[in-house]
C-alpha cells in the first residue's frame, strides 16, 4: 500500500484542523470583546475539539512514519458580524467534510482502514459542527441578531471555558 497520498491528505487535515482551531481562538475573542461571553465559551469549547481532531492526524502521521508540519492552511479572519462569523465557518466545515470524505474514500481503496475510520469519524463530528452552524444562522434569520445576541450576553467576567 502506499502512504504517498494518505500522507498528504492527513498532512492537509492537520493543517485544516490548525486553521480550525485558531478561528476559533480568535472567535473566542472577539465574541468576548462584544461582550457575547455565553458564545465565547462555545467557541473555547470548538477550539478544543479541533485541537483534538489535529491530535489525532498527528497521531496518525506518526504512525505512518511521516513526520507532522504544523501549518495554517489559510489564516484565521476576524469577522466584523455574528452572521459572517457563522457562514464562514460554514464554509470551513462543508470543505472539511467534502475533503474528509474523499480521504476516507481514498483510504478504503487502499486497504488503510485505520485513516479510513479516522477520516470518518471526524468528518461526521464536522457535520455535528455543520448543523450547528446552519441552526445559528437559522436562528439569527428568524429572530433578527439583536434579539439572538441578547441571549447570549453575560454581564459578569468572562465565562471561562
Amino acid at each position: 500500500m502506499s502512504n504517498e497520498k494518505i500522507i498528504e491528505y492527513l498532512q492537509r487535515a492537520v493543517n485544516m484542523e490548525m486553521t480550525a482551531a485558531h478561528q476559533y481562538q480568535l472567535h473566542a475573542h472577539t465574541l468576548d470583546d462584544w461582550g457575547l461571553t455565553k458564545l465565547a465559551t462555545k467557541m473555547r469549547e470548538e477550539m478544543t475539539e479541533e485541537i483534538g481532531h489535529s491530535d489525532r492526524f498527528i497521531e496518525r502521521l506518526m504512525f505512518l512514519k511521516a513526520s507532522p508540519e504544523l501549518a495554517f492552511d489559510k489564516a484565521p479572519r476576524k469577522a466584523e458580524t455574528l452572521p459572517e462569523m457563522f457562514k464562514s465557518d460554514l464554509e470551513d466545515e462543508e470543505e472539511a467534510i467534502q475533503v474528509y470524505s474523499k480521504a476516507a474514500q481514498h483510504a478504503a481503496e487502499v486497504g488503510d482502514i485505520g485513516t479510513r475510520v479516522l477520516f470518518e469519524e471526524i468528518a461526521l463530528d464536522e457535520e455535528g459542527h455543520k448543523a450547528w452552524l446552519e441552526l445559528q444562522l437559522d436562528l439569527i434569520e428568524r429572530l433578527g441578531e439583536k434579539t439572538y445576541a441578547a441571549k447570549l450576553i453575560s454581564f459578569d467576567e468572562p465565562e471561562e471555558a
